[in-house]
Formats: C-alpha cells, structure tokens, sequence
C-alpha cells in the first residue's frame, strides 16, 4: 500500500492547537491504512510520540518508540549537521564544510549523543524490548519536518530492518524536505507545508517541549481494544 508523493494532495496552511490535535489531523490523512494487517506506528522521541499515539488509537495500531538524536554544531547545538538513528548517522556535509568542522568534533559529538539515545531508550523502555519491524508496515510519526535529517536517519535505520513498507507522516513541513523524504520512504504525508516555513512550532499554538514522563505515560497507555 505505498502512494508516492502523496502529501503533494495535503492542504499548503493551518495551525494545530497542540501535538495531539495535529495527531487526530494527521490520522484523518492517514485513514487508508486503518486495521491494516502489520501495522506499526514509531513515534520519534520526544515530540513525536503524542502525535503518533493520536495516529495510532485512529488506526488501531500499536505503537511503541523510535529514538533519534540529532547532532547539533559545536557552539551552536540547536544548528543541526546531522543525525543519528538506529546505528545509522546522516550528515549535513554542506553544514560541516561551511563551518570547517573537524573530524573529531564531528565524533566526539556522535559520541555524546549515542550516549543520551541510549540513556533514553532505558528511560522509555526500561525492559521492555523494542518493537519487531521486519515485514511490518512502519508509519514514522513526528511532530514536523525542518531540514529532514532526524526523519532521514529514522528511515535509514527502520530500512535497516526490513520492514514491508515504510511510510513518513507528519503535521508540518516545508516541500522541499518532503520530497527529500519521498526519495527514501515508500509513502510520505505532510498535513500543511507553509509556504513561508519558519520552523516546525510555527504551526502550533502549543508547542511545549515534551517530557520524559509524558513520553512515558503514552507508552503505558493502550492505542487498540
């Protein structure tokens, strides 16, 4: 079930009250897969997991946690020159030639942030193991799209796995990011792609940093009957 360039159907503006209303927009574009057989729904932390679980009650789909750490510049860490997802890295190489980083700045801040991704995945998961996705239809679900590379590392690594399908859905995102995720993703939803795009909070009211904790409380809370 994969619809290529599906999000170029997806309305160009609108503003979300919070990450659980863009979840039941988000749900409502994504009603083609409801009760599919092997459904998936990865909510990337930490932001996206209140999307996702939104998406997943709609779908009836399980959902479960997919980590993802992007690697931010040294001295400017909210500058992203990649990101690292499942054992995969994705590197913004434009970013590091331009800012001359050097080799080892680049591994000591891979380094760092393998670190806190594993320290999360404790913190989220405790025992409990992850999710099998081989042969399972994946929908990755985040909060929004900035330059794409979380959500690229997030494909890479769920690629990694086998899974039957992979499709990338989010409430926000600019056009050009999306069509750099349909090169990879078997199918790719964007619920609004303004065509001024700022940043992904420009389209919520609410756009709080999310918590361990409510991270957490999803998690422990069932998305089917």
């Amino acid at each position: 079930m994969t619809r290529p360039g599906a999000f170029l159907r997806q309305p160009a503006s609108r503003t979300f009250r919070d990450r659980r209303d863009a979840g039941r927009v988000l749900a409502g574009h994504l009603s083609d897969y409801r009760n599919a057989d092997g459904l998936l729904v990865l909510g990337l932390a930490r932001g996206g997991v209140p999307v996702a679980w939104e998406v997943a009650a709609a779908l009836h789909a399980p959902l479960d946690v997919f980590l993802v750490r992007k690697l931010g510049v040294p001295q400017q860490p909210e500058l992203a020159m990649g990101a690292l997802a499942g054992g995969q890295v994705v590197m913004n190489d434009q970013v590091i030639t331009d800012l001359r980083i050097s080799d080892e700045a680049v591994q000591a801040v891979i380094e760092r942030e393998t670190a806190e991704l594993r320290r999360r995945e404790r913190a989220y998961r405790g025992d409990r193991p992850a999710a099998v996705l081989h042969g399972q239809v994946v929908i990755l679900v985040d909060d929004g799209i900035a330059t794409g590379a979380s959500v690229l590392a997030a494909v890479r690594a769920v690629q990694a796995a086998e899974p039957a399908s992979i499709v990338v859905a989010v409430p926000v995102g600019p056009l050009s990011a999306c069509r750099k995720i349909a090169q990879e993703a078997d199918d790719v939803v964007c619920a609004t792609m303004p065509a001024a795009f700022d940043a992904v909070g420009q389209a919520y009211l609410d756009f709080h940093q999310v918590s361990d904790d409510e991270v957490r409380d999803l998690l422990a809370t069932p998305t089917t009957g």
